[in-house]
């Protein structure tokens, strides 16, 4: 057992990663590398992810793990799987070339397609057949950029490929969908999980767009002996298919459906895994959406909104000059010696919506301290409200607040999610949940497992507990 591993390629919107997971899920080896993404030199406000540097970056990663798995003696990989952040991808040819560079959830220029939808379709009936709340870097909207801007593409494109579908494809040279990518994308009809031709029809989108869709489990191909040197892996490996990495950390959590799960990166993401869902209770609230579980026939009612991302922004304001992990020591040092309620200060932490963002009740005697944890309380109070909102939606009660992804390796927000919303917040001691629920799947989709839940039932879930003060 301890000599066979599988490997998950974690694209995240702030790193990059491959890593090594035994049968058990533990993690046995782990390599990293920053993500980023570029700006056009004529739209400096615009973003686009690098592909190719991106994969680059995770055949580096896969090899520096292979290399440290060698060190170890003999170790067999029985699959490698692919996960990333959902919504983002693009137009390829059938050579899998891309036609347009991928365009990043962090650029503004599909604000005005998300503002205007309702020349295409009702924003409520939109909602209503998707699932999908209205965010303006959602897929669709991206699709319709491309078609008002660049229509020679949409009639010449062969497919459109997901980041994880990008990267499946470099790997197998076989072009997929993987499910739960495609219910990040407001395409898809959320009761049947299949692409919507009300949606299609209405937008101008052809389905013939869309590689055959995955479930998680599947496979995808088989790692090309073109690109296995490069990766550092055997020719021949099984690529299995996972895909959007919210999904994966809500079952590498170990919550039961009905326990809500906070995924806390770039974004916070706060979902429940549900066996039915309430289309019309998704119209209370524009924030509410509601995406495809990992399990065929589940879903995830949640709501969105960005975190991590406001705390890094804060970093390279007030740390310029010191390294990251030095630096988020020292952040964290900071904000725990100030008192709750930041003496005063706080913040509106909708960096992306809201144009009065910043803080407020600062003063001569106000520190970078009060900065960070004054943003790490508003975005408590954020997580606040939308458990609430959830909770209505869900029809259930919230008893303990299962917390996971990089947000989670922060004790002093941990602290204070659980004193603002009055409940335990637990941590798992294995951090690394998105993968370990892809690894999960990995080993079901080898044959290792007969399916996921004896997989998951190998694993040893040990939490860690903030209770309220």
């Amino acid at each position: 057992m301890q000599n066979q591993v599988v490997i998950v390629l974690d694209c995240g919107a702030t790193n990059i990663r491959a890593i090594a997971l035994d049968p058990l899920g533990r993690v046995v080896a782990k390599a990293s590398e920053e993500n980023f993404t570029v700006s056009p030199a004529a739209h400096s406000d615009w973003h686009h992810w690098p592909v190719t540097e991106i994969i680059d970056r995770l055949a580096s990663c896969c090899r520096t793990v292979i290399k440290a798995l060698g060190a170890s003696g003999d170790v067999r990989i029985r699959a490698v799987t692919i996960t990333s952040f959902g919504v983002d991808g693009t137009l390829v040819d059938p050579a899998g070339e891309i036609l347009y560079p991928v365009i990043s959830w962090k650029c503004p220029r599909t604000w005005a397609v998300m503002e205007n939808i309702d020349k295409y379709l009702p924003v409520s009936a939109l909602k209503r057949i998707s699932g999908v709340g209205q965010y303006s870097f959602n897929t669709l909207y991206k699709l319709i950029w491309l078609r008002e801007n660049h229509p020679e593409l949409m009639r010449n494109a062969h497919a459109w490929l997901f980041m994880s579908s990008l990267i499946a494809w470099h790997l197998t040279g076989e072009m997929r969908t993987d499910r739960t990518m495609a219910g990040t994308s407001q395409l898809l009809e959320i009761s049947s999980g299949e692409f919507s031709d009300e949606i299609l029809r209405a937008t101008g989108i052809s389905k013939a767009l869309f590689p055959p869709m995955i479930d998680p489990g599947e496979s995808i191909g088989e790692v090309q002996a073109a690109v296995a040197a490069r990766f550092g892996l055997p020719p021949g490996t099984p690529v299995i298919s996972t895909g959007h990495d919210t999904q994966f950390a809500l079952l590498g959590s170990g919550a039961e459906p009905g326990q809500p799960v906070l995924s806390s990166g770039t974004w916070e993401i706060l979902m429940v895994r549900s066996r039915s869902i309430d289309t019309e209770a998704l119209l209370l609230d524009e924030r509410v959406t509601c995406e495809l579980d990992s399990y065929q026939g589940y879903y995830n009612p949640g709501a969105q909104y960005l975190a991590s991302g406001v705390l890094e922004w804060i970093r390279k304001l007030y740390w310029p000059d010191v390294a990251a992990p030095e630096a988020y020591a020292l952040m964290k040092r900071e904000a725990a010696a100030i008192p709750p309620g930041s003496e005063g200060v706080t913040m509106r932490c909708d960096l992306l919506g809201d144009a009065h963002a910043g803080w407020q009740g600062v003063t001569l005697s106000t520190r970078r301290g009060h900065f960070y944890r004054a943003a790490m309380e508003a975005l408590a109070q954020r997580l606040k409200q939308h458990l609430t909102l959830l909770e209505k939606i869900g029809r259930f009660n919230t008893e303990v607040l299962t917390l996971v992804g990089g947000g989670s390796n922060n004790e002093v927000w941990n602290q204070i999610k659980a004193d603002t919303i009055g409940h335990p917040v637990r941590i798992l001691s294995e951090a690394e949940t998105t993968v370990l629920g892809a690894a999960m799947f990995a080993w079901a989709g080898c044959g290792y497992y007969v399916n996921v839940e004896e997989a998951r039932a190998r694993v040893n879930f040990d939490y860690r507990v903030f209770i309220p003060q």
